[in-house]
């Protein structure tokens, strides 16, 4: 079992460390082939489909820096495990400093390599009526 994967807890920190770098190749070995992304851009289905979402958003916001806050572990079992959170970014748009925040959820798997994503879901925050 690779190191990277040990657990769900070093995969999700390692998915934020490395995601920062805006290459996708240094993610794929922390998420399953056919894993299933839900931005608001729409439903990335497996490898492919995620690694063009991600490069999009990177060719947008090139300068992005994207972090993770007050992960809570919602459930850990032998093969599964799901955690909720707080991501936040920050970036250049249009020449202009931005920042954005939302809500996030992932799922992951364990195979016999370790733990990997299998599902993420990002979305706004709900807005108060």
């Amino acid at each position: 079992m690779s190191s990277d994967r040990a657990s769900p807890e070093t995969v999700m920190a390692r998915y934020a460390e490395l995601i920062n770098r805006h290459d996708f190749s240094l993610l794929v070995p922390l998420i399953d082939p056919d894993a299933t992304f839900w931005f608001s851009s729409g439903t990335h289905a497996g490898v492919a489909a995620a690694r063009a979402a991600f490069e999009a958003t990177w060719r947008k916001l090139a300068d992005e820096t994207y972090w993770l806050e007050d992960l809570n572990w919602t459930a850990i079992g032998d093969k599964a495990a799901s955690c909720t959170y707080t991501f936040r970014w920050r970036a250049t748009v249009d020449g202009q400093p931005a920042q954005g925040s939302g809500r996030g959820t992932t799922v992951l798997g364990r195979d016999q390599d370790g733990w990997r994503i299998r599902h993420e879901h990002l979305s706004a925050f709900p807005k108060i009526t």
